[in-house]
């Protein structure tokens, strides 16, 4: 092959999503390729091997493209290490058989399924024929992943079982969201057009009957076989997943301590903002139940969702111009109401690579009607702006000019959940957060995500607690200790408490990276003021971090500094 054959890294990186799409058309959907619309991807033991076998051509060519010239400006140069470090990290997650045991609350092939269709498109007559054709693709994708997780079995490779009886509960949901036998698939069918409405009909109905097939397969062969089987994961798994998630490989044993010394910090400054709500409070946690009953909050699930939408609203006009440079198509996102059957926790979908699709926050109401606005506000600034929306939405934005793997499907998970509670803290930083009750809640907030480097590391280490611990010192994790010390320093319901518990176990070493991401891009903007002076310049500094594309930690902070 001639020398001006060979593409760069971008190139490279581009091929690979191009490819990537073919074989998954979940992703394609999230960024916007309407040709995905009517199709699955396969779930399979083979579906696996096939996207992991993509991995292992697309490292071969990019080796060769590093060797040319040009491949080490900056633009290419930081293609090239993020498509490298995501490869390897995903090929080891392959490699390691973890696919055969993906059962959890979230992030399996069925919520990925049935997740898909609330980004499809459907506006026209056009779009719901696709969606009908996806529907009948349900049983198939459901029936590979349940041949993957048989798979699994064959191989004595068990998720947990608290994961397990959560996910079956999830189905059953999903089978029968309205308790007469009606599942979720039927339920979003009906927003069809009456043209479509006998196909649409029984395309639901197959879906919901593939959902209860996988359902009673999971109650009456995986869950009595994964009993007894153990639900956290040890070190050496632990070690995988914490690369997968933040993009380089930790010393776990120094995140544990970091969150300690994060509790002990965010536990004083609670203490100070507890005292001006309620004096006397025995702890902050105290301070927040008053204000579960006496705080401010919103009524009605509509009301909270526009409610949400004007503070996201707001916060473009006040940081656009001033912290920020928002590109118009960027200003645009929306307040959504998570499906039933969704986990807990709020949650933001990126714009399509076109902005045809907005970005959108999602809140799950967990069957609530009154929303305390103490534990609204900073969330809504970690998944929609300054947090999520801004950096993917901006992403999208600057594809042409980075790569489209770099934008999309090259997502760190810590860096992009770092960015969102550097977020929160920025808005802190900039005087939005005065107000005692809303203060105390982004307190809480980031009181949870230390909390969750605690016992996330914690118990699936089976770490020891230190000694200057107000629970349990001297004692080890598990996950029953876990759990009791995140209720006891946390405003969150019980039900949201089992909800995360069960997601830490899910997908073991994710939930550090809020914490350790907001660390390195802390670190990286204290080294670019240190280089830079008196002309450091924020605002300009925050377009250009937003505007490299992912990074794992490590090369994050390395390219901040850079800025």
């Amino acid at each position: 092959m001639s020398e001006t054959k060979i593409p760069l890294p971008r190139e490279v990186a581009d091929a690979f999503v191009d490819e990537l799409i073919a074989l998954d058309p979940v992703t394609g959907t999230y960024l916007g390729v309407r040709e995905s619309s009517s199709r699955l991807p396969d779930t399979s033991p083979a579906g696996q091997e096939a996207l992991a076998e993509l991995a292992r051509r697309t490292l071969a060519r990019l080796d060769q493209a590093e060797r040319r010239p040009g491949a080490d400006r900056d633009i290419e140069r930081r293609c090239a290490r993020l498509l490298r470090e995501r490869l390897t990290a995903e090929l080891a997650v392959h490699e390691a058989d973890e696919g055969l045991r993906a059962v959890g609350n979230m992030s399996t092939a069925a919520h990925h399924v049935r997740e898909v269709f609330t980004v499809t498109p459907a506006d026209t007559e056009e779009d719901w024929a696709a969606i009908t054709e996806r529907l009948r693709a349900v049983p198939a994708a459901l029936a590979g992943y349940r041949e993957s997780l048989a798979l699994g079995l064959e191989r004595k490779l068990y998720a947990g079982p608290r994961p397990t009886a959560v996910f079956l509960e999830q189905l059953t949901e999903w089978a029968d969201t309205d308790g007469n036998g009606r599942g979720w698939f039927e339920d979003f069918a009906a927003a069809g057009p009456a043209a479509l409405r006998t196909g649409l009909d029984e395309a639901a109905r197959a879906a919901t009957a593939a959902v209860a097939e996988l359902r009673d397969w999971i109650r009456e062969v995986y869950a009595p076989a994964v009993e007894g089987a153990p639900n956290t994961v040890g070190r050496d798994r632990y070690a995988r997943w914490a690369r997968y998630y933040n993009g380089t490989d930790l010393d776990l044993d120094e995140a544990y301590a970091y969150g300690w010394s994060e509790f002990h910090r965010l536990l004083d400054e609670m203490r100070t903002e507890a005292e001006r709500i309620l004096p006397g409070a025995a702890t902050p946690w105290a301070a927040l139940a008053h204000l579960d009953e006496h705080g401010r909050h919103i009524e009605g699930v509509e009301e909270t969702r526009t409610w949400l939408q004007g503070l996201m609203d707001e916060a473009i006009e006040k940081l656009d111009g001033t912290h920020f440079e928002l590109a118009e198509r960027v200003r645009r996102v929306e307040s959504r109401i998570a499906p039933p059957g969704s986990a807990a926790a709020p949650y933001y979908t990126p714009p399509s690579e076109d902005f045809s699709r907005p970005g959108r926050t999602w809140l799950p109401t967990m069957g609530q009607t009154r929303f305390p606005v103490y534990d609204l506000v900073s969330t809504w600034y970690h998944e929609g702006v300054p947090g999520h929306h801004l950096q993917l939405a901006q992403w999208a934005h600057v594809a042409d000019d980075l790569s489209r793997y770099q934008a999309s499907v090259g997502l760190v998970s810590a860096n992009a959940e770092g960015w969102a509670l550097y977020a929160e803290r920025l808005m802190d930083e900039l005087g939005f957060l005065t107000d005692a009750e809303v203060r105390l809640g982004y307190l809480d907030a980031q009181m949870m995500r230390a909390l969750r480097v605690i016992v996330d590391t914690g118990m699936h280490l089976e770490l020891e607690i230190p000694a200057d611990s107000p629970f349990h010192p001297g004692e080890r994790w598990t996950p029953e200790l876990a759990e009791e010390f995140y209720g006891a320093h946390s405003s969150r319901p019980e039900d949201y408490v089992s909800s995360e518990m069960t997601r830490y176990l899910t997908i073991p070493g994710q939930a550090i990276g809020y914490k350790l991401g907001e660390r390195a891009w802390l670190l990286g903007r204290e080294r670019a003021r240190e280089r830079h002076g008196d002309a450091f310049d924020l605002k300009a500094w925050h377009m250009a971090a937003l505007s490299q594309g992912s990074l794992g930690l490590d090369d994050l902070v390395d390219e901040l500094s850079r800025l």
